[in-house]
């Protein structure tokens, strides 16, 4: 039987590598937002030094479609702040390189993820007006090694830096692992939406430039 033309179809990915060195944090990132069972597996490889990190990074990158290889020799001997800072921006920026021009995309998404009793919605515009409200309800101090209140400014410094729009939030929930995890799930399913290519050569905006 004959090949169908779709096997020979050329499969492109868009991806992007960065590095972020500061007296802080050492960090090498390479992000591609598509994936593809032959020709482009998915890969995954998240080493942040800070374990609970790790998960979430890695679940972002599994649900929204994306290969992921992320490094980072941080100062932790201080504290989680600027690893955990440091590696959002370095992922965003490396969003915002990865995409490209904003043409022929979706723009905007929205995902509802549960986990157990906790229930996360994220909505994203990539808009290239960095904003974010994150509001996850957290009570513990800290999930593993990382600190609460470092969750939600991953989310700020991962918008600010991809220069998207973003809220998420934790609509109920007991259990923080579960609140935080389904959060980032959340965040995952909208990214996939936005960043899928509608067939189109458009920008998606009135304005004609984003």
């Amino acid at each position: 039987m004959a090949a169908s033309a779709s096997e020979f179809a050329p499969f492109t990915t868009r991806t992007a590598t960065v590095e972020r060195i500061t007296n802080e944090t050492k960090i090498q990132c390479t992000l591609a937002l598509d994936v593809h069972p032959k020709f482009a597996p998915q890969e995954i490889s998240v080493k942040t030094g800070i374990g609970f990190l790790d998960h979430m990074l890695h679940a972002l990158a599994k649900h929204g479609g994306m290969s992921l290889t992320l490094a980072c020799a941080g100062d932790l001997w201080i504290d989680d702040h600027h690893t955990a800072e440091d590696c959002a921006l370095a992922l965003g920026e490396a969003f915002k390189q990865a995409l490209g021009p904003i043409k022929g995309i979706k723009r905007y998404g929205t995902g509802h993820a549960p986990l157990d009793e906790a229930l996360s919605r994220a909505v994203i515009d990539i808009s290239s007006r960095p904003y974010c409200v994150a509001e996850l309800g957290l009570k513990r101090e800290k999930i593993g090694d990382l600190s609460c209140e470092m969750i939600p400014h991953v989310f700020h410094s991962f918008a600010m830096a991809a220069g998207v729009t973003l809220h998420v939030d934790c609509l109920r929930g007991d259990n923080d692992h579960h609140r935080s995890e389904s959060a980032f799930k959340a965040l995952a399913l909208a990214i996939k939406e936005a960043v899928s290519k509608t067939g189109l050569d458009d920008v998606p905006s009135t304005k004609g430039v984003l």
